[in-house]
């Protein structure tokens, strides 16, 4: 028997009794103009419009696509969208539990169904990054032939878990994490619509704000949370979901913290004024707020990328990399695991020496640009490479410094307006000692040291 979607049986008993589904799966949109989020993926033409038979078929029917996105972001929600919209045949496997063998059982089954009956195909695959190379092969003929039109979910980057032939043969639509306010509407839709509580209990503004940042983007867990806590405040008869009940069901406590206010960017200054007063501990703590405030690791992660140069530089040079590196680590993992890598990153930059040397070099030049101090570029280093730049003295007289002993070529190379400014003021900490002593005899191999530079 095929493993179909979503089972007469199952939608049956859901009708009968509501209950005897999660409030996830009974709050499932049933068309695509219920989806919350995603609008970017739901214009008029894309790709889910013409799988629910929106624009029509012919020669460039719907394509196979690739749904990529973290948890709780709708891609199994829009496969059952289609499920219930197309009069297609609709097909569901799990990576998790199928192999080869159904696979091409399913296909081959398409492939009658369309010969015999003219009736299509859609195949969803849910977790398909966990199929094997060869698994995924399998795949392959079906698409490109349109045997089937393919359905993949997968939480994994494409480029590293899927094989690039099943890619290039498919659309590769990226689902993005739910806004508060796309949740705040799910929310609200919830509570009054009939398939979901049905106006049984309210959720006061300080119960919505704390679920949605328990939420963290994730539809999935909003529901599942609402839901317990739901449950809770029916059971004492109680009129509204208070704060109390849902700290008590979902067994978190509500940080005080208001990510559009005041305590945003007082909390984000205080970490980052931690890190530069290099006290780990209290960096560590008011990251551990932001976390569990539901704070978008991805701002995090900047803030402690510009930590890294403004407060750190040259003092010690892997801080900025460490920082990058984190913040590349937090796009592709995200939480929970996320906060051990910003974690890391948090004390390596708040126990580093510290210099804003590259800080106050930067800003004294750009000063100097905006007062006007700019002027031509010397002839020397102009650009000599087209015709006629010899005759207007370009690039003339230029000493190529890897043609000089020490490789550092006595010439001027700032313009006249600011010959002798001295924007880099390197500090002896950390690294940075290095780099100073460096400065020191470039300048004077360039003639520019001790009276003759004119510091910023």
């Amino acid at each position: 028997m095929e493993p179909d979607l979503f089972t007469a049986a199952a939608e049956d008993r859901q009708e009968k009794d509501p209950s005897s589904s999660p409030l996830a799966v009974r709050m499932r949109p049933r068309v695509l103009d219920e989806v919350v989020g995603q609008q970017h993926l739901l214009k008029p033409g894309s790709p889910l419009r013409r799988l629910v038979g929106e624009g029509g078929g012919g020669p460039a029917g719907a394509s196979s696509v690739i749904l990529w996105g973290p948890p709780g972001t709708g891609k199994t929600t829009l496969a059952y969208v289609v499920s219930k919209a197309t009069n297609k045949r609709f097909v569901e496997l799990s990576a998790i539990t199928a192999g080869v063998k159904e696979v091409r059982a399913v296909i081959e089954s398409a492939r009658r169904a369309t010969g015999g009956f003219g009736k299509e195909t859609v195949l969803f695959l849910d977790e398909i990054h966990r199929f094997s190379k060869a698994q995924q092969d399998s795949l392959l003929p079906a698409v490109e032939n349109r045997w089937v039109t393919l359905i993949a979910a997968t939480t994994e980057n494409p480029y590293f878990s899927i094989i690039s032939p099943l890619l290039s043969r498919s659309l590769l639509l990226t689902l993005e994490s739910l806004t508060d306010d796309d949740l705040r509407a799910l929310l609200r839709r919830t509570l009054t619509d009939g398939r979901g509580l049905g106006g049984a209990v309210a959720l006061p503004e300080d119960a919505e704000a704390h679920l949605l940042r328990i939420a963290g983007g994730d539809a999935r867990r909003a529901l599942t949370a609402l839901e317990a806590a739901a449950g809770a405040a029916i059971a004492t008869g109680a009129a509204e979901i208070t704060l109390e009940t849902l700290e008590a069901t979902v067994d978190r406590a509500a940080v005080k913290y208001d990510r559009d206010g005041d305590q945003h960017y007082d909390v984000a200054s205080a970490l980052i004024k931690s890190i530069r007063g290099s006290d780990v501990d209290a960096a560590l703590h008011y990251l551990a707020r932001m976390i569990e405030a539901g704070e978008d690791p991805r701002f995090i992660a900047r803030r402690l990328m510009i930590s890294a140069s403004e407060d750190i530089g040259l003092a010690d040079p892997t801080a900025l990399p460490t920082a990058v590196a984190a913040a590349q680590a937090v796009a592709m993992i995200g939480f929970p695991e996320a906060a051990l890598t910003l974690s890391h990153a948090t004390i390596a930059l708040a126990l580093a020496p510290k210099s804003n040397a590259a800080t106050l070099a930067i800003s004294a030049a750009q000063d100097d640009v905006r007062r006007g101090l700019a002027g031509p570029v010397p002839a020397h280093l102009r650009d000599g490479h087209y015709k006629g730049a010899a005759k207007l003295g370009h690039a003339q007289g230029y000493v190529y410094p890897h043609d000089v002993q020490g490789g550092i070529a006595a010439q001027q190379y700032a313009p006249d307006a600011v010959r002798d400014r001295q924007y880099y003021a390197p500090t002896r900490y950390g690294a940075e000692a290095r780099y100073a002593d460096v400065v020191e005899r470039v300048r004077e191999r360039l003639g520019r040291a001790g009276e003759g530079g004119e510091q910023a």
